[in-house]
């Protein structure tokens, strides 16, 4: 008896706990071996780096850039091939969730007096290959004859208005979020799988992304970006906004 109460109880405990993060066993090791001092980290890391230097080092194996400004100046430009994961959100866990390997080395994009938080925050969940950022962080990139890339961006009005000309809509909230109430017809991928789990989706179709309040979706829209969907649009506000906004209709599971 006492045996089957046990089960119970632990069945209780741990019935609908989340996947662990994907970048879980990497830092298990890195407890085990034990991290790089800060200050080293940070002497590594926080260095600024001229537009030329950037560049160059963006075109290197493994290596990606790291938009961290807020989601509602990057949606208006950044530099092609970028993620957005804005420091204003859950930046860190975010940061161990999509980009999932801490052997990356990262190149910052940011605004003035960023770097050093940015580093820090990364440096938690184990992300210490940071390369440095860019001098004069975006304005610096607009001010060159390079490309720039945006993202729409549209209310949760205007989204309502779109829903008759039967769009496409992409749930990146987790498993529970969705549970509690969803768009009908929306396709659900976590933002943790957009970057491996979108097979499904059509590169030649347009996308309404939303997640709960806006900040997700943004990730998601730039990850989708750099893997060639060039028709994503970002409910601003997330299911939050439509959810208060709009008259259309919450399924429930």
């Amino acid at each position: 008896m006492e045996r089957f109460l046990k089960e119970g109880f632990v069945g209780e405990l741990t019935d609908n706990l989340p996947e662990p993060p994907t970048y879980f066993p990497s830092n298990v090791k890195l407890n085990q071996k034990g991290y790089l001092d800060f200050d080293k980290v940070l002497d590594r890391g926080l260095i600024t780096l001229e537009l030329e230097k950037f560049i160059n080092l963006s075109s290197k194996e493994n290596t990606i850039i790291l938009d961290v400004r807020n989601q509602n100046v990057f949606k208006n430009g950044f530099v092609p091939g970028s993620i957005f994961i804005g420091l204003n959100g859950g930046f860190a866990p975010w940061v161990g969730a999509v980009l999932k390997d801490i052997n990356m080395k990262i190149l910052l994009v940011c605004e003035e007096g960023q770097a050093k938080e940015a580093i820090m925050r990364l440096s938690r969940v184990g992300f210490d290959n940071c390369l440095g950022y860019l001098k004069g962080g975006f304005k610096t990139w607009l001010s060159s004859s390079n490309p720039i890339d945006t993202i729409d961006s549209k209310s949760a009005k205007e989204f309502e208005k779109s829903i008759n000309d039967k769009i496409n809509i992409l749930d990146v909230r987790q498993v529970g979020e969705r549970n509690n109430g969803y768009l009908k017809n929306s396709e659900h991928i976590p933002l943790a799988l957009i970057d491996s789990d979108n097979k499904s989706l059509n590169k030649s179709l347009k996308y309404y992304i939303h997640c709960a309040g806006g900040y997700r979706s943004m990730i998601a829209c730039s990850i989708l970006k750099k893997n060639g969907f060039d028709n994503t649009i970002d409910v601003e506000g997330g299911f939050g906004s439509i959810s208060n906004n709009t008259s259309l209709e919450i399924l429930q599971n």
